[in-house]
This record gives structure tokens, sequence and C-alpha cells, in this order.
């Protein structure tokens, strides 16, 4: 039996030391560095941009790992109400001692033979602070996933505004380029005609001006697309050496008809992950007074000892019984008010909790008043720079025909070049915060 019980305890450890190394080898595992796993050349849409910095976002994985941990944790407190087996043995050497014994018929020694014992002790416990501890744990659950869930909203959410904003800048820098073009042309006739004696050359200077000035505002672009780059590198998780190129454009993400439907939409407070978030707070705070009151509940436990002890040599008195089976109930009954001072103390933090959930509902129901006038007007003013665009087009290109026949001055095709600059600008800006508005909507009713 004693050989048995070694060999067991030797498997035990065995598997105890195996499972240990691979939790080891995979946290190993899980913890290399993903950027190295980066592809030197990535071709992303929007949406794949978003997936890729969901699955390499380590703020995530820690956010997923918190999931695994509260599911690990619920295990231990139900375990803990479920039966409990220890074993043991033990081995003692009394080094040839003998007792005496004194009688009224004499002294006499009794040996004190060395002795093992091999015991099992099974036992469980029962109480109501343990059972409402498991179902503090199932709403520790839930708060974890809905925070990974508005993590990953919230991630995806400032993907698309640093990848939009890259197709912003490069969207403004082509208009600027498509202006240079077009002024450097002006500028070519211009200096023709100062050439052939028609025009005189402050005019052509004038225009040099503008172009220069153009060039600088595209180089300044330019560095703005870089750093906006890196921004999105950031968020991507990889390499700044990585070569990006995003294939979507700002018409291929806006959606006029999406923000019509989103603001026709009927707001549902319980799909808001902030408020799903509060209302799982106010009911853990709630199960907490649960868990103060059964502080007054009975603690029932069933033990079961079983002892088997082997004498080596002569003598030896058995004195512990081989099974022992123990039934108990704990009843608190005196505490000097602390079990009470505790049941009141979460009693008002259940009452705080409410108020929060309350407060909280009436500013979510605000935000999304403000939102949803945020994305009208931002529609409203994307519609209006939409046709402004288009007419100020069309000013430009009379001026410029106008200029080529020296129908119109340097400075009317200045200002109308000025005005078509401006006019692209504020159109790129109004659609980037048209895209930003509906974003930050669609986060908000967790679309």
């Amino acid at each position: 039996m004693k050989k048995q019980f070694l060999v067991l305890l030797a498997a035990v450890a065995l598997s105890g030391s195996v499972m240990a190394e691979d939790h080891v080898m995979a946290a190993t595992h899980g913890s290399r560095d993903i950027q190295a796993d980066a592809p030197a050349v990535m071709n992303l849409s929007l949406k794949e941009a978003q997936d890729y910095a969901v699955r390499q976002n380590r703020t995530l994985r820690n956010a997923s790992l918190a999931v695994q941990e509260a599911y690990a944790q619920r295990w231990q407190t139900i375990a803990a109400m479920l039966p409990q087996a220890d074993g043991s043995y033990s081995y003692s050497n009394y080094l040839g001692y003998s007792a005496t014994m004194s009688t009224a018929m004499g002294s006499f020694d009794i040996n004190m033979p060395n002795v093992g014992a091999l015991g099992l002790t099974a036992a469980v416990g029962i109480n109501g602070q343990g059972i409402v501890g498991a179902l503090l744990n199932n709403i520790a659950i839930d708060m974890k996933k809905i925070a990974l869930e508005k993590s990953e909203d919230e991630l995806r959410s400032s993907v698309m505004s640093s990848y939009v904003s890259v197709l912003a800048l490069q969207s403004i820098t082509n208009l600027l380029d498509s202006s240079l073009m077009n002024i450097q042309n002006l500028e070519q006739i211009t200096q023709n005609s100062v050439d052939a004696g028609a025009a005189e050359q402050t005019t052509a200077d004038q225009i040099r001006v503008r172009v220069n000035s153009l060039k600088n505002n595209i180089n300044t672009q330019k560095r703005n697309i870089e750093l906006a780059t890196n921004s999105l590198k950031v968020l991507l998780d990889v390499p700044v050496e990585t070569s990006l190129t995003l294939t979507e454009h700002l018409d291929d993400i806006l959606s006029p008809e999406r923000v019509l439907t989103l603001l026709s939409e009927n707001f549902d407070l319980h799909n808001n992950l902030t408020y799903q978030q509060v209302a799982k707070s106010t009911e853990l705070a709630k199960r907490n007074v649960h868990m103060a009151g059964w502080a007054y509940g009975p603690t029932i436990a069933l033990a079961y000892n079983y002892t088997n002890q082997q004498y080596y040599g002569e003598g030896g008195m058995r004195m512990t019984p081989p099974n022992v089976v123990q039934v108990s109930v704990k009843m608190p009954l005196w505490s000097s008010g602390k079990r009470a001072a505790g049941v009141i103390e979460k009693k008002i933090a259940y009452e705080e909790a409410k108020n929060t959930l309350s407060e909280t509902a009436d500013n979510l129901s605000i935000m999304y008043r403000q939102l949803c006038f945020n994305l009208t007007n931002a529609y409203e003013t994307y519609m209006n720079e939409k046709d402004n665009i288009a007419v100020t087009q069309r000013v430009f290109n009379s001026a410029t025909e106008k200029f080529k026949w020296g129908a119109a001055s340097n400075l009317e095709l200045t200002n109308a070049s000025n005005d078509l600059i401006n006019a692209q600008s504020t159109y790129v800006s109004a659609m980037l915060e048209l895209i930003n508005a509906q974003s930050e909507l669609e986060e908000f009713l967790n679309k």
C-alpha cells in the first residue's frame, strides 16, 4: 500500500512539472516579438487594416487574457465548494526507545516500534457566500467581455481615423499637384508672352512666386503624410520600415446613404457598451449586498478521514481509528456589529451604483443627440463644399482661359487659383469630418 502511494505521489509531481514546463513554453511563445512577423510590404483596405490591428494589438491580447483569467477565477470559487482530497504518508522511528508503565502490580516496558502511517482526507464545505461568490465571478466575466469588445471597437475607430487621415492628406497633395501643373503651365505661357514683348516680367515673376508657394505647400503635405502613416503603423504594430499602401479612396469609405440610415435609427441604450459596463457594475454591487448578508449564514462541512498504520517490529498500540466521518455546522453568533456594518456598507455602495447608472443613462442620451447633430452638420457641410468645389473649378477654368487671351489680369487668376485650392482643401476636410462623425456615431451605437 505504501509503495503504491509513493508511486502515485511521484506521478503527480512529474505531471505537475510537465504542466509547469508547458505553461512556461506557452508564455514564451506568446510573448514573441509580433513585429518580426510583419511583412515588408503591406497593401491594406480599411477593413484589412482594422482586422490586422485587432490581431496584433497587445492591449487587446491582454484584454482577451483577462477574460480567460476571469474564467479561471470563477472555477477556483466553484472548486472551493467541491470535495477536496489530500493524501499523506509519514514514517516515525523512535530509535529503540521503550516506554515504562507503572501499575499497582509493578512496572513494565512497552516497546515503541517504528511506525508508518498512510492517510487520506476528503472534505467538502458549502456556505451561502461561496455560492454568491460564483455568481459574482459570472458578472466579472461579463464585464471583462464587454471591456474586450469596447477596446476592440475603440481600436477599429482609431485605425479608421488614422487611415482616413492618410487618405485625406494624400488627396490634398494630389489636388495641389494638379493646381501646380496648371500654374506651371500658365507660368510658361506668361514667360513666352514676356519673351515676345506682349507681357511684363512682373506678371511672370508673380506667377513664379505662386508656383514656389505651392511647391512648399506640397512638400509640407508630404511630410504630414509620412507622419500620419507612421501613426497608422503604430496602431498596426508594424515596423516603421514596412512599406504601407492604402488600397481604398475616400470616396470608397464615404457613404451618404449610410449616414442617412444612421440618423434614422432609434437609440437603444442597452446596446451601448459604456452603459453595459455601468449596468454590470450596478449588478455587481447588488450581489455584494447578498454576499455581505450571507455572512450571517451557516457553513456546512462534511469530512472523511482514513488512516492506516503499519508497525515495524513488536508492540505498539493502535489508538487511531482507521475510518472517521465528521459532519459540522458552523453558525455565526456575535461579531460586535462587524457583519451588520458590512451589509450597510454594501447597501450604500449599491445605491451609489444605481445613481451612477441613472446619470450615465442621461449623459448617454445627451451624447447621442450631440453625435447626431455633429453628423447632420458634417453631412450638410460636405454637400455644400461638394457643390462649392465644382463652382470654383469652373471659375478657375474660366479665369485661366481669359488669362491666356489677355482678358483677365494676374490678380484675377491668382484669386481664382487661391479660391480653388482653398475649396479643394475645405472639401477634403469636410469629407474627413463627415467620415469621423459617422465613425463616432457607429461606435456609440455599437454598430
